[in-house]
């Protein structure tokens, strides 16, 4: 079913926008969404209510730029990375009954680091930096911190801009914007090491710009954000040999969208059922929406929407329920994920702190 832009445009412009407050934790809050705000340099703990609003349960002071942020496979921990020199991530606790985060070491990384993530097993936190043009391996102990050195720096292309390993993770993958390929390495999980793999990447269109990238659910298909050019390309994924193939490109622009800036393709995230697929656009400031098909990993475009100003990030809720889209010249707009159209329906506008870009979201047990 195709999403009608122009009625969810009318909506999302009546919709009234609160500014959020420090308040209780809620008996009920089993969903918690963590932004990080790059210029006031700070975190949102975020209540995720079942209506689609949500509530301030705690702000959290970084002390610098934090942009990306990760979370450990069992929910207990959180990874922010901050920009502003000296570069380093900070390892959080997370409460389990509220979600709220504490403190347990800031340590250096090996650079300025545009991405972080974990292995599957939450024993190593993987890095990429866009500057450095490297990616790093960090081993994680058992309290969840960060230790340092990093057992791996590896030298890219350049500008790599994600890195992350397979569902099995046997194989790990990093975007180089500026090269446009995506590397493919072999991951020895049981000393933190990658070596290349043959072959050592997979192109993209030149000029394409490779960006954040995700797993299908039953592993058979990649799906990658292109910020250059507005598109998504979609990838055929042989698990057994870690290998990438292209399949097909769409675009992840509005119809008939022009400009003279750069094009700015940022974030996408699937539903859990893996039947839906979002992307995120910041130069249009928009949303669109694929309908996938689990056969062949195909993407048929639903539509786009507007949305917060320069979208850099957004993610849906472990249910999917709920979409949460952050603008880093505006704030956050929820909304309602159609289980059965995939259609968007804008619920709640809230202003953040400065320069909002990450969204990572959680059930708590």
């Amino acid at each position: 079913m195709p999403i009608n832009s122009s009625t969810v445009a009318r909506s999302a412009a009546a919709l009234a926008i609160s500014a959020l407050t420090l308040g209780a934790v809620s008996a009920s809050a089993a969903t918690i969404a963590y932004v990080s705000n790059a210029d006031s340099q700070d975190i949102y703990v975020l209540a995720l209510n079942g209506d689609g609003s949500v509530n301030l349960i705690d702000k959290v002071a970084t002390g610098s730029t934090v942009m990306p942020l990760a979370i450990s496979p069992d929910h207990r921990y959180l990874y922010a990375s901050l920009r502003g020199q000296p570069y380093s991530v900070v390892s959080y606790a997370i409460d389990q009954a509220s979600g709220k985060l504490k403190a347990l070491s800031t340590v250096p990384l090996a650079d300025n680091m545009a991405n972080v993530a974990t292995d599957r097993t939450g024993k190593y936190l993987l890095a990429a930096s866009y500057t450095g043009n490297k990616i790093s391996i960090n081993a994680i102990g058992a309290d969840g911190t960060v230790q340092v050195p990093a057992l791996s720096v590896i030298a890219t292309g350049k500008n790599a801009h994600s890195t992350q390993v397979d569902p099995d993770n046997r194989f790990l993958f990093a975007s180089n914007l500026g090269s446009d390929v995506i590397l493919q390495f072999r991951f020895d999980a049981a000393r933190g090491r990658a070596v290349p793999n043959d072959p050592p990447s997979v192109a993209t269109k030149a000029g394409a710009g490779p960006r954040h990238f995700v797993f299908a659910r039953d592993k058979r298909f990649v799906y990658s954000t292109n910020e250059l050019d507005g598109t998504v390309n979609t990838y055929g994924y042989d698990a057994s040999t870690g290998r990438l193939s292209l399949q097909g490109t769409d675009s992840a622009l509005p119809d008939g969208f022009k400009t003279t800036e750069q094009l700015a393709t940022a974030d996408l995230h699937l539903t859990p059922d893996g039947r839906f697929l979002y992307a995120s656009e910041r130069t249009s400031s928009s949303l669109t929406s694929y309908a996938v098909d689990t056969a062949s990993g195909k993407l048929t475009r639903l539509g786009n929407i507007p949305t917060e100003t320069q979208p850099r990030g957004f993610n849906i809720d472990p249910q999917g329920r709920f979409l949460l889209a952050v603008g880093q010249k505006a704030g956050l707009t929820s909304y309602a994920i159609d289980r059965d159209s995939g259609a968007l329906k804008p619920l709640f506008r809230y202003t953040l702190g400065r320069n909002p870009n990450w969204v990572e979201i959680i059930d708590l047990p």
